[in-house]
């Protein structure tokens, strides 16, 4: 029974949608994502663990949980990841799966910038996401932003460059496409599919 004046439980809040995003490598995805942390705090977006050393400038915690490879396999075999991968034959990549589904569940939107491998097999556990591929400009913009950050040699950075021709072409398998000509824009594009997504 409710007695008058007393506020009711809440049981009206509703877990709400995860939004993936994905795109090319160098396309900005984790540039776009620190813009969205920065400058919408009502977005939660999940950090992934990989197994590469982190760049110069990388927090633990932040930017990613850098783990060993033997915390890695213990991830996967206690089934704690909601996805992840080998990405460019190198490092593998995930996402823990305990602090999106605490995420969803408190009513916040929340954000996977993830590789099209990770999204692929978001699409499978979770098909009701919203799954949005970000991509460059054009393809010299691409190469200009990849050879530009200086992060990799010049074989990691073709083997980068030959998986992005192939990540380019799965565009059509996302809901939404989100350009990244200036990154505040994209950000701020973002979000709002994330807060109106489009309708099928």
């Amino acid at each position: 029974m409710t007695v008058a004046g007393d506020a009711p439980p809440d049981t009206t809040r509703r877990a709400s949608r995860l939004t993936v995003l994905a795109g090319p490598t160098a396309v900005g995805k984790g540039t776009v994502a620190a813009v969205v942390r920065a400058e919408h705090p009502q977005v939660w977006i999940s950090v992934s663990v990989t197994t590469r050393p982190p760049r110069p400038a990388e927090i633990h915690g932040r930017h990613y949980w850098f783990v060993s490879e033997e915390e890695f396999d213990r991830l996967v075999a206690e089934d704690r990841l909601l996805e992840w991968a080998v990405v460019h034959l190198a490092a593998r990549y995930g996402t823990p799966r305990q602090p999106v589904e605490e995420a969803l569940a408190s009513g916040r939107p929340a954000l996977l910038e993830i590789d099209l491998q990770g999204a692929r097999q978001v699409r499978t556990t979770m098909p009701d996401a919203l799954f949005v591929f970000l991509k460059p400009p054009t393809w010299e913009e691409l190469v200009r932003r990849l050879v530009g950050r200086g992060t990799e040699s010049a074989e990691e950075r073709g083997r980068r460059l030959e998986t992005a021709r192939e990540e380019l072409a799965a565009e059509t398998e996302f809901d939404a496409t989100v350009v990244n000509t200036e990154i505040h824009a994209a950000a701020a594009e973002l979000v709002a599919l994330m807060e109106n997504p489009p309708t099928s």
